[in-house]
C-alpha cells in the first residue's frame, strides 16, 4: 500500500526541529493551513516518557497512548512512566535506557509507541482545526546520524499514519527501502557505522522484528509514506535518484544559514574571525541539475519570506522548507521564558546567531543562539558538570578487544579519553547537546539539589519573517500563530 500518487505538493514545509521545538502543537497547526507539518523525531523516546512524568497536562499522550494498536505494549509504557500530578520540582526524571546495536524489547517498544503518539496527535490535531479543505499532510523527521533508534522510531511513526519522512544529517539512501518493508511489517536491519571497524569485521547493523512487538495482532499493510532526502550537494542528490532502491520522493535542499546542524564547507576548512566556517561557491546547490533529476525539490535555509518563497517556484523547486519562522511562533515547544527572550532580542534588533564548529558532538557546524544563563555563555558551559545520561548522539566505535562500544566527546574526560581510549583534542568546546535541547523545551533533567540543566536554543540566522510578524501581530499577544506564518508567506508581499 502506498501513498496517495495525487496529493498535491505542499508550498511550504514546517522544518523538524530540535527536540520537541517542532512537536505535535506546531505541527498539526501547520497541517491544519493545508501545508506539510512536521515533527521532529529525535529522542521521542525520552521526550514521551518525561511528558508522561510531568503528568501529561491535558490527558494527550494518555489519549494516543488509548489508540495504539497494542494495548499491553501501550499500557507498560503508562504505567513504568506516567506520574499523576507530574513528578515534583527538586526530583529527577526516571532515566531512559540508551541505545545500543542490541536494544532491549521495552526500550525499542518504547520508541515505537513514543513515534506513534507525536505523529497520532499531529494528525488529530490537524484533523479538528483544519477548514472545509481539510488538513494538509504529517510528517516527520530523522537524522541518519542518530540511527540505532531508527527502524522502531520510523515504524512507530507508520502505524500512526504518517505522510512523509525527512531524513538528513548522513545519507538517507537506505530509508526508502527501510520505509516498504516495515510497511509489510517484516523484519529489518539497519546498517550502522562502527568506528574502527573494517570490512573484516563484518557489517554491523540494529535489528527490529515488528512481529515481536506486534503478537497476535495481525494489521494489514500499512501505506508507505514519501521519503524526503535532506542534502546539500547536487553528488549526494545524484546518486541517490538514479538507484531504484535509495530514489526518495523529493528533495530539501539544505543552505548553511539554516539552524541545527548543517553540511560542513564542501572546500578546504576555513573559519572566519568568529571561528565560523566559511561557505563559498562550491556550497552553491545548482538547482537546474537538480530539476533534471525529475523529483520535485524544496528550498531551504533562509528562504522564510514571501519573496524566497515566490523566487524559490520561479527556480524550479515545489516550494520552501521553513524553520526558524515556526520555531518561535505561538505553537512551537520552546520553553515560554525562552521564547520570549529570543523575541525580546529580536524586536530590539540585538540577537546573534554564530555557526559553532566544535559545540556539537557529531562534528558537524551546529548554529547556537546567544540567550542568557544557556550553554551560549561559556560560563555556563564551564560551570555544568559533564554526564552523558542520554546518549543520543553516541557513536559506536570497535574497542581493541575486538568488542562494540559508544561514546561521545562531550561525555566526562575520565570515561571518553580515560576508558574508551578518545582523543582529548576531540573533546576541546563540546556541549551536550542531548540534555541542552531538552532543557529548552522545559523538559531539563534535574541535578542533585534540583537545579535543572542548562539549555542550549538552535535557530537559522534569518529573522526578516519574525521581525515582520512581530510588528503586525494583534495587539495583546506574544507572539504570532503558524496559521501568520503560512499566511503571510502565501499571501503578504516581501517585508
Amino acid at each position: 500500500m502506498t501513498a496517495p500518487a495525487d496529493r498535491p505538493q505542499p508550498e511550504i514545509i514546517q522544518g523538524g526541529m530540535g527536540i520537541a521545538v517542532s512537536g505535535w502543537q506546531l505541527a498539526a497547526a501547520v497541517s491544519a493551513t493545508g501545508q506539510l507539518g512536521v515533527v521532529s523525531g529525535t529522542a521521542l523516546e525520552v521526550v514521551c516518557a518525561r511528558r508522561l512524568q510531568t503528568g501529561d497536562p491535558g490527558g494527550h499522550v494518555r489519549r494516543a497512548l488509548a489508540a495504539f494498536p497494542v494495548p499491553e505494549v501501550a499500557a507498560w509504557v503508562l504505567s513504568a512512566y506516567f506520574v499523576p500530578g507530574g513528578t515534583p520540582d527538586a526530583d529527577s526524571f526516571r532515566a531512559v535506557p540508551r541505545y545500543t546495536l542490541t536494544p532491549s524489547r521495552r526500550l525499542q517498544e518504547l520508541t515505537v509507541v513514543a513515534n506513534f503518539v507525536e505523529v497520532h496527535l499531529a494528525r488529530e490535531g490537524a484533523r479538528l482545526a483544519a477548514g472545509p479543505g481539510g488538513p494538509g499532510p504529517v510528517g516527520i523527521n530523522y537524522l541518519r546520524k542518530i540511527e540505532m533508534p531508527l527502524p522502531a522510531a520510523a515504524y512507530g511513526a507508520l502505524l500512526a499514519g504518517v505522510d512523509y519522512v525527512l531524513v538528513g544529517a548522513g545519507n538517507p539512501g537506505d530509508l526508502p527501502e527501510l520505509l516498504r518493508r516495515l510497511a509489510r511489517h517484516e523484519d529489518v536491519g539497519l546498517a550502522v557505522r562502527v568506528q574502527g571497524a573494517s570490512s573484516a569485521d563484518g557489517e554491523h547493523e540494529v535489528r527490529f522484528s515488528p512481529a515481536e512487538l506486534l503478537g497476535d495482532v495481525v494489521p494489514p499493510a500499512l501505506a508507505v509514506p514519501r521519503t524526503l532526502a535532506v542534502v546539500a550537494s547536487v553528488d549526494l542528490a545524484r546518486a541517490l535518484a538514479e538507484d531504484p532502491r535509495t530514489r526518495p520522493h523529493g528533495f530539501v535542499l539544505e543552505g548553511p544559514s539554516a539552524g541545527g546542524h548543517n553540511a560542513p564547507p564542501r572546500g578546504p576548512r576555513r573559519v572566519d574571525e568568529l571561528g565560523q566556517p566559511v561557505y563559498d561557491e562550491r556550497d552553491v546547490v545548482d538547482l537546474p541539475q537538480i530539476a533534471r533529476l525529475g523529483l520535485p525539490f524544496w528550498l531551504a535555509g533562509s528562504q522564510g519570506t514571501p519573496q524566497g518563497l515566490r523566487q524559490a517556484r520561479l527556480d524550479g523547486a515545489a516550494g520552501v522548507q521553513v524553520g526558524t519562522c515556526f520555531a518561535f511562533c505561538a505553537e512551537s515547544g520552546f520553553a515560554p521564558e525562552i521564547k520570549q527572550q529570543v523575541l525580546a532580542d529580536i524586536a530590539a534588533g540585538t540577537l546573534a546567531v554564530r555557526s559553532d564548529w566544535r559545540a556539537s558532538p557529531t562534528g558537524f557546524p551546529f548554529r547556537v543562539v546567544d540567550v542568557p544563563f544557556t550553554l551560549s555563555d561559556r560560563a555556563v558551559r564551564a560551570d555544568r558538570q559533564a554526564v552523558c545520561d542520554l546518549g543520543v548522539l553516541r557513536s559506536a566505535y570497535l574497542t581493541p578487544s575486538g568488542d562494540v562500544d559508544y561514546r561521545c566527546p562531550a561525555e566526562p574526560a575520565a570515561a571518553y579519553v580515560g576508558r574508551k581510549g578518545g582523543h582529548e583534542a576531540t573533546m576541546t568546546g563540546r556541549v551536550c547537546l542531548c540534555n541542552g535541547l531538552l532543557a529548552s523545551v522545559g523538559l531539563p533533567q534535574r541535578r542533585r539539589g534540583g537545579h535543572p540543566e542548562p539549555a542550549l536554543v538552535t535557530a537559522g540566522s534569518d529573522f526578516t519573517t519574525v521581525a515582520y510578524l512581530l510588528r503586525h501581530r494583534p495587539p495583546g499577544r506574544p507572539t504570532y500563530s503558524a496559521a501568520d506564518v503560512v499566511d503571510h508567506l502565501l499571501h503578504e508581499p516581501a517585508p
